[in-house]
């Protein structure tokens, strides 16, 4: 039999994630939790099935990869400088008291500088999955208080880009592992790392920013779906691999800058929705990793230590930000929000363990409680946000300014999904019966849409958010113009959960697409060959004629 340990690792990963993920969702858990379950369920601390301690690191270097592609590719200048006065020193501000507040904690458990350093930064920077989707749930993400804990997270992001460049070069002045020994010493080391970063930086706005929309574009005019996937993914982990062979800076840093030229090109969002599948996969696996690394026993050897950690995350930074926030003289609104959104910590809080560990600078018991404090605050924050909504309705009792959720539609008014044939015709159809609120995936036809004067929701119909985001908890009408009848099964699904009286009209290719997506919850599916049969006997004679008489 061959050696499969790579196949084991994967399978066991991703059956283990769905598993848990599936349970952390039903219970109105953020999938992660579960990933990070299945990870501490297959890792060497739990009893059973071990998955391969060496493969599993590097499958995680490839989610890390693509997680940071993926930050790259939504990264907006022009958005963090909309946001700048604000998010930018309170980011500094936040991540110094955080830092800070870990150094402290550090400091009492008897560890080096170095692993302070390390423990505080990687207890300031909030997950980017966590904070995204919280917003994208409130519909806030176009709102001020959503641009201004986006921005924030972006600058968070880009200090934690700029400490993993650096950590390395300065381990030994902080009592890690040294660099190799070079000509000027830990100087020479650290100006080295600048002037290597500095030249990939500068390759990569000079001549990235050229070439890699430009094969883009050739690509795209090829019409291949396939071929333009592939090139995006083989533009991110080449650079990646290409940046650390090179020029020897992470594959983060690489990824990330790969990312961040490719969101300059007008297909980067039709980029951004080709990988999203495979960019999902590997950030599951890389979740999964994580948990595997997480010695759970921490949490009966050190509680007072692990109760101090998650204190750090969820009330010493909230504070620190309610506090930023309202020194800003930004209305309370806004400080609750920000301060609820960066309670917790996730995927640079686990790449900068790693790092710190693998440096010598930050001991094993540092990582599990940077562990154990993301896994507890991320289960924590949903409450903390159920908790922001009661208090944002006590705000506005008391007369407080509080910015409603972008995406309000007028009601009475139809959601629409999908802008091909089918949903073409409907929306002229609709035109001027009732207001039409479009969701659209693709870019091009967004455009077309917004052209056209539809409102236009661009997303996937099967997030619940997309959903919200176009009003459909208002809507009287839901027209579900997708081809294929399961994506329209679960984009009924959570229509019915978000509005159970919406009337539902489905496109349908078969009877048993009928059943399945009636089952589901649809009013009426609609099944073109039998549309096109009442069409032609609606244009026949309503009676026919009698038979001639024959003499």
């Amino acid at each position: 039999m061959h050696h499969t340990s790579l196949i084991a690792t994967i399978c066991a990963g991703l059956v283990l994630a769905f598993v848990f993920g599936a349970l952390a969702n039903r219970f109105k858990l953020p999938v992660l939790v579960g990933y990070l379950v299945a990870g501490v369920i297959v890792g060497p601390f739990t009893p059973g099935y071990v998955a391969d301690q060496e493969l599993a690191p590097q499958l995680a270097e490839i989610g890390v990869i693509l997680l940071m592609f993926g930050v790259g590719l939504h990264f907006s200048v022009k958005d963090l400088m909309a946001v700048r006065k604000i998010a930018i020193p309170g980011a500094v501000v936040q991540i110094l008291a955080a830092t800070v507040m870990g150094m402290g904690l550090s400091h009492l458990l008897g560890w080096t500088l170095g692993a302070g350093i390390v423990f505080g930064l990687a207890l300031s920077v909030a997950s980017t999955v966590v904070l995204l989707r919280a917003l994208q749930e409130r519909r806030l993400i176009e709102t001020d208080r959503g641009r201004i804990a986006v921005g924030w997270l972006i600058v968070e992001d880009l200090a934690m880009v700029l400490a993993l460049v650096l950590l390395p070069a300065l381990s030994g002045i902080l009592g890690g592992e040294a660099p190799p020994p070079g000509p000027g010493g830990v100087l020479g080391a650290f100006a080295m790392t600048i002037g290597k970063v500095g030249a990939f930086v500068a390759l990569m706005l000079i001549v990235g920013r050229r070439v890699i929309p430009w094969i883009l574009h050739r690509i795209a005019h090829t019409g291949s779906r396939e071929l333009f996937r592939l090139a995006v993914l083989a533009i991110a982990l080449g650079v990646a691999f290409g940046s650390a062979a090179l020029f020897g800076v992470s594959f983060a840093l690489g990824a990330f800058f790969a990312g961040m030229i490719m969101a300059e090109s007008e297909l980067s969002q039709q980029a951004a929705n080709e990988t999203l599948p495979l960019r999902d996969a590997f950030a599951v696996l890389f979740f999964v990793s994580i948990g595997m690394l997480f010695n759970w026993s921490v949490v009966l050897r050190e509680p007072l230590a692990v109760l101090a950690t998650l204190a750090i995350i969820v009330i010493g930074k909230s504070v620190a930000a309610y506090l930023i926030v309202l020194f800003f003289k930004r209305p309370q609104s806004v400080a609750l929000t920000i301060s609820a959104s960066l309670a917790q910590i996730g995927e640079f809080s686990f790449i900068l363990a790693g790092l710190g560990v693998s440096l010598k600078l930050l001991p094993k018991e540092g990582q599990d409680l940077i562990l154990a404090g993301a896994i507890l605050s991320i289960l924590i924050n949903p409450l903390l946000f159920a908790i922001l909504d009661k208090a944002l309705v006590k705000v506005a009792a008391r007369g407080g300014r509080v910015e409603p959720p972008a995406g309000t539609v007028a009601q009475p008014h139809g959601v629409l999904v999908g802008y091909g044939r089918v949903g073409k015709a409907v929306a002229e159809g609709l035109k001027g019966r009732m207001p039409l609120v479009v969701i659209e995936d693709e870019g091009d036809r967004a455009q077309e849409l917004r052209a056209a004067g539809f409102e236009v929701i661009q997303g996937n119909a099967v997030r619940p958010e997309v959903l919200l985001q176009a009003g459909l908890a208002e809507a009287t009408h839901l027209f579900v113009a997708v081809p294929s009848p399961f994506e329209a099964a679960r984009i009924i699904e959570q229509a019915k959960a978000a509005n159970p009286k919406a009337k539902i009209i489905a496109r349908a290719y078969t009877d048993a697409d009928v059943d399945l997506l009636t089952q589901m919850g649809a009013t009426h599916a609609l099944i073109g060959e039998q549309e096109i049969a009442r069409g032609m006997l609606a244009l026949a004679p309503r009676k026919a004629a009698p038979a001639p008489s024959v003499h």
